[in-house]
């Protein structure tokens, strides 16, 4: 049976602060050092449970605090109890979410002197291998790399006592289903289970079913619709009115933009031209070497530049606090991506902008993208003024292309890919 925590009584245990938790005075420490002072509605709901070993099942939209919410148990139980070999496994299905759940872990964990290990792709295996040996606790991992570790006996997960799955079903749609299973076939069956998930479909479903012992459901909010802080705003162009948009946006206000794109064409195209244009820019999608990647995500989280040019790779991956505007530049493949595109801005109670450029052909799309948000979606008049760029033979081919197959999309469902 699955005990489902409505919202509006999240904080009914009286926890108010990070100081409420039972957990290690150093723990609260690192907590007030990184100025994590009051829970989250997430982190208030399954931080207690999951302190006193309960398996928990969170559905939430992404931001809301999730990571903390697994951390802090996972670190609380390995400083009560000295312990060998891998004791706690954080399964993600992206390097990307792997790298920020460990800055995260690193944050906190300050001082505990647990060690960390790391199994995901596009990185130095052996450096990864070596910490496991070493007597890695703790190890954030991708489903294929684990998976291949654990088939050439490189990692030994006998020893488990704490099992997360983090965005399950991101997990589930990339395919790692088999890993997955394989992964928690190996891992001993009394256990503690976190699934955190923004939705509930089958796949995932059946996994809570198979593999969580009457979980505790913390559902906060709607998953299928964007937080409530976030502004949604749609401008009706032509192709050759986005860039000069684009810039017209980034020029009225200071703050940091999130562009996201369909092709790595598209998103290389936008990046050379913003640089012309003397704007600080990175560039984020699957073209890039690991450590282009990681330099162009710490660039923009620290600052080092205030726009980020992605493709949906980076939908879920990227994890920054205060970024102001989301830009669909180019419109979302389905409505699920439309929601994991903007949810990288309104996080944990910041608010942000999120604006789609929607061309005529597209708006079968988005009256399917308002209608499973719940919501029309304000449209805002273009700029004065407003200068359309020459036209190319690419975008004439592009449009061509791109009206071909919007006139089949009214006989198929939207959102329905090819896997």
């Amino acid at each position: 049976m699955i005990t489902h925590l409505e919202e509006k009584n999240i904080l009914s245990g009286g926890i108010a602060s990070f100081a409420d938790f039972k957990i290690a005075a150093l723990l609260k420490n690192n907590l007030a050092r990184a100025k994590f002072v009051t829970p989250t509605p997430i982190q208030a709901a399954a931080i207690g449970p999951a302190l006193e070993g309960r398996d928990i099942l969170g559905t939430a939209q992404t931001g809301t605090g999730k990571t903390l919410a697994f951390l802090l148990p996972i670190l609380n139980r390995l400083l009560a109890k000295s312990g060998h070999g891998i004791e706690a496994l954080v399964l993600l299905p992206t390097r990307e979410l792997a790298l920020q759940v460990l800055d995260v872990l690193k944050t906190i964990g300050q001082g505990t002197g647990i060690p960390i290990g790391f199994a995901v792709g596009g990185l130095a295996e052996g450096k990864q291998i070596d910490a496991i040996r070493r007597g890695a606790r703790i190890i954030i991992a991708t489903p294929g790399r684990l998976d291949d570790y654990a088939r050439r006996e490189l990692a030994d997960l006998k020893h488990i006592k704490i099992l997360v799955l983090d965005e399950a079903d991101r997990m589930v749609d990339m395919g790692f289903l088999p890993q997955m299973r394989r992964i928690m076939q190996g891992i001993p069956r009394e256990r503690q289970t976190m699934c955190f998930s923004a939705t509930l479909n089958k796949s995932v479903a059946h996994l809570v079913h198979e593999y969580l012992k009457n979980p505790l459901r913390v559902e906060i909010g709607l998953s299928s619709r964007p937080a409530e802080r976030v502004d949604l705003k749609i401008f009706e162009v032509i192709r050759e009115q986005k860039f000069p948009l684009l810039v017209h946006l980034m020029l009225s206000d200071a703050g940091t933009f999130l562009v996201f794109t369909r092709t790595k064409y598209g998103a290389n195209k936008i990046f050379s031209k913003l640089v012309r244009k003397g704007f600080d820019a990175g560039i984020l999608h699957g073209g890039k070497t690991q450590a282009q990647r990681i330099r162009a995500l710490e660039g923009f989280k620290k600052g080092h530049h205030r726009i980020l040019v992605a493709t949906d790779i980076a939908s879920r991956g990227i994890h920054v606090h205060g970024i102001k505007h989301v830009i669909n530049y180019d419109m979302p493949q389905d409505a699920d991506d439309f929601i994991h595109r903007v949810g990288r801005t309104g996080r944990v109670e910041e608010t942000g902008t999120a604006t789609t450029f929607v061309m005529p052909e597209e708006m079968y799309d988005l009256r399917q993208i308002e209608r499973v948000v719940g919501k029309n979606i304000e449209k805002v008049p273009l700029p004065s003024g407003l200068i359309p760029e020459p036209r190319s033979l690419h975008d004439e081919a592009t449009d061509l292309k791109s009206r071909r197959a919007h006139h089949f999309r009214g006989v198929r469902h939207f959102g329905r890919r090819r896997r």
